[in-house]
């Protein structure tokens, strides 16, 4: 897979630049699929796992084990297998008050980089997802999670399924290295469409669409039915 590829090739670069790997996760079928991957004996054995600092994009409000978790998935998943010690894997704790959850986060998130006050933190890689309706992380569209632009970590409430949720805000988000979305399916084609091909003068419609980085990269890995509304010059340059 390109993407499990490309992860390790960021995953070296921080750390032969920074000695370390600070990587925000993402939930969902496409990440579990990547997790599997990086994970699998094939692609283990190409990083020092040591290195690396497991973080959260976003969180459900329930608790660890719960089957709807973003820690219980990459827990499963990629942690178990690889034996990633604790003190590497820094969860949101969905099943705090969110407010507090958060505050607490965003100090997590603090103590790690050693951000300077006033800064942002420049993470090495976000994995991002996005929903049908365009939202990414939980940033969900219309929300005031979307104008946050001091804070780190808030909650944000989803429309749908479990309401409750914790987020990285655009801030974050958009300091980072590398800002990689993976998106399958073709319920997801128009809004691919209209993020990725707005034109500067075009209103953004979506979350998604305001996922745009300071000073970092962008990419997005597309299966084919996810891309099938682009352009065919777009279409190129996504990954099969």
């Amino acid at each position: 897979m390109k993407a499990a590829d490309f992860f390790l090739r960021a995953g070296e670069q921080a750390i032969a630049e920074r000695d370390r790997f600070f990587v925000a996760l993402s939930g969902g079928s496409t990440p579990s699929a990547l997790y599997s991957i990086l994970a699998s004996p094939e692609y283990a054995r190409r990083l020092d796992w040591s290195k690396v600092h497991f973080l959260f994009g976003d969180e459900r409000g329930v608790p660890p084990s719960h089957p709807d978790s973003n820690f219980a998935m990459a827990n499963r998943v990629l942690f178990t297998p690889l034996r990633i010690p604790s003190t590497q894997i820094h969860r949101m704790r969905g099943e705090y008050q969110p407010e507090i959850a958060a505050a607490q986060y965003e100090d997590t998130l603090r103590r790690l980089t050693a951000t300077a006050p006033g800064q942002w933190p420049r993470l090495d890689l976000v994995l991002l997802g996005m929903g049908d309706d365009g939202h990414t992380a939980s940033l969900f569209p219309g929300t005031a999670s979307l104008d946050e632009r001091t804070r780190w970590v808030v909650p944000s409430l989803a429309p749908q399924g479990t309401q409750s949720r914790l987020t990285l805000t655009l801030g974050v988000i958009n300091h980072a290295s590398v800002i990689l979305f993976l998106v399958t399916g073709l319920n997801k084609a128009p809004v691919i469409r209209s993020v990725i091909e707005r034109q500067p003068t075009d209103p953004v419609l979506y979350p998604a669409g305001l996922v745009q980085p300071e000073r970092g990269r962008l990419l997005w890995y597309l299966d084919r039915a996810a891309a099938s509304e682009l352009s065919v010059s777009v279409q190129d340059l996504s990954s099969r």
